[in-house]
C-alpha cells in the first residue's frame, strides 16, 4: 500500500472511532443538547418581542430546555445577544447565571422572575434592566440573529457585582465554560 493510502485510511479509521466514540448507547450524539418549544422554525415569535422602543410584542422569555450536560458541570447560564444591533457591539437582551446544576431548563415567563430557579440571577442587559427584553430590531433592517447560548459552567456560582455589565459576566461564562450549546433564530419588522 503506497504511504498517502495507508494515511488516507488511517484517518477515515480515525474518524469513525471518534464518531463512534461520540455517541451514546441509545445511537443518538452525545453532549449538550439546547432546544426551545417555544422558538418554531427560523423566526422568534410575537411572544418574544420587546414592548417598547417603537416594538408591540409580549416580552415573554421562551422555554427553554438542555440535556446532556458533561461531568464536572456545577452551574449553568444562558444569553441572548443580537449580534446585528447597529451599534457597534451588539445588543444583550437578557443574561441569566448561577443555574443549578440541578436543572433541566427555563419556564416560559423565567425572564420576569417567574419559575426562575432558586438561585439563578438575571443581570443586566443593555435596556438597562435585569430580565429578559425581547427582540426589537430597527424598522426597515434585515432580520436580526438573535442567539440564545447556553453554558454549562465549571463552578456552582460566578462572583460578579450586581450592576456587573453583560460583558464582565460574559467575560465570567467564557473562562468557566466546559460546553456551550446554541440556538439562533431570527426576527426583523
Amino acid at each position: 500500500m503506497r504511504p498517502s493510502a495507508r494515511y488516507a485510511k488511517r484517518f477515515v479509521t480515525l474518524a469513525v472511532a471518534g464518531a463512534i466514540a461520540a455517541t451514546t448507547a441509545f445511537g443518538k450524539p452525545a453532549g449538550l443538547r439546547f432546544w426551545s418549544p417555544d422558538i418554531k422554525g427560523p423566526m422568534l415569535g410575537i411572544n418574544q418581542v420587546f414592548n417598547s422602543m417603537g416594538c408591540a410584542g409580549r416580552n415573554v422569555s421562551p422555554e427553554l430546555r438542555w440535556s446532556g450536560a458533561p461531568a464536572g458541570t456545577k452551574s449553568f447560564a444562558v444569553t441572548l445577544f443580537d449580534p446585528d444591533a447597529p451599534t457597534g457591539s451588539g445588543w444583550w437582551h437578557w443574561v441569566v447565571y448561577n443555574i443549578p446544576a440541578t436543572a433541566a431548563g427555563l419556564p416560559s415567563g423565567a425572564g420576569s422572575g417567574r419559575g426562575m430557579p432558586a438561585g439563578a440571577v438575571q443581570g443586566p442587559t443593555d435596556f438597562g434592566t435585569a430580565g429578559f427584553g425581547g427582540a426589537c430590531p430597527p424598522k426597515g433592517d434585515k432580520p436580526h440573529r438573535y442567539v440564545f447560548t447556553l453554558y454549562a459552567l465549571k463552578v456552582p456560582k460566578i462572583n460578579v457585582p450586581a450592576t456587573a455589565s453583560p460583558a464582565m459576566i460574559g467575560f465570567n461564562l467564557h473562562a468557566n465554560s466546559i460546553a456551550k450549546a446554541m440556538i439562533t433564530a431570527r426576527y426583523g419588522r
